[in-house]
């Protein structure tokens, strides 16, 4: 649910970006401005090119392949979110990876889809 009275912002990593751009249009919005890429070493870079302080910001990105590139980006962009003091950030996820390992098969396994959930509520 959007709140009344807040500015809606959408945001995208490098997983889904026509998808981001076709959700923007049905709202007649514009993509918010960011830039991800990455540093020579192969870490994330984020940069937040607008202010999203109060707003509800959507956050459109995958995790698919690469998963863990993807995943990496979705965290860090929700963390510079909440830093710049977003009133709500919403993470739009149309594949959720690591969804298929929800359960243990056998003991001693772990619950991967339960961790990578922790940690985007944690981010």
């Amino acid at each position: 649910m959007i709140s009344r009275g807040k500015e809606v912002k959408v945001f995208t990593g490098n997983a889904n970006p026509a998808l981001a751009g076709a959700i923007c249009d049905r709202l007649s919005k514009k993509l918010g401005d960011c830039s991800v890429s990455a540093f020579a070493d192969g870490e994330v870079s984020f940069t937040l090119g607008e202010p999203v302080r109060g707003a509800d910001a959507f956050i459109v990105q995958s995790t698919c392949k690469p998963v863990n590139d993807n995943l990496m980006e979705l965290l860090v962009m929700i963390d510079a979110m909440r830093r710049a003091s977003a009133g709500r950030i919403t993470a739009v996820i149309p594949y959720f990876g690591y969804a298929r390992q929800d359960r243990k098969a056998k003991s001693r396994d772990p619950i991967s889809a339960k961790l990578v959930a922790n940690l985007i509520t944690k981010a």
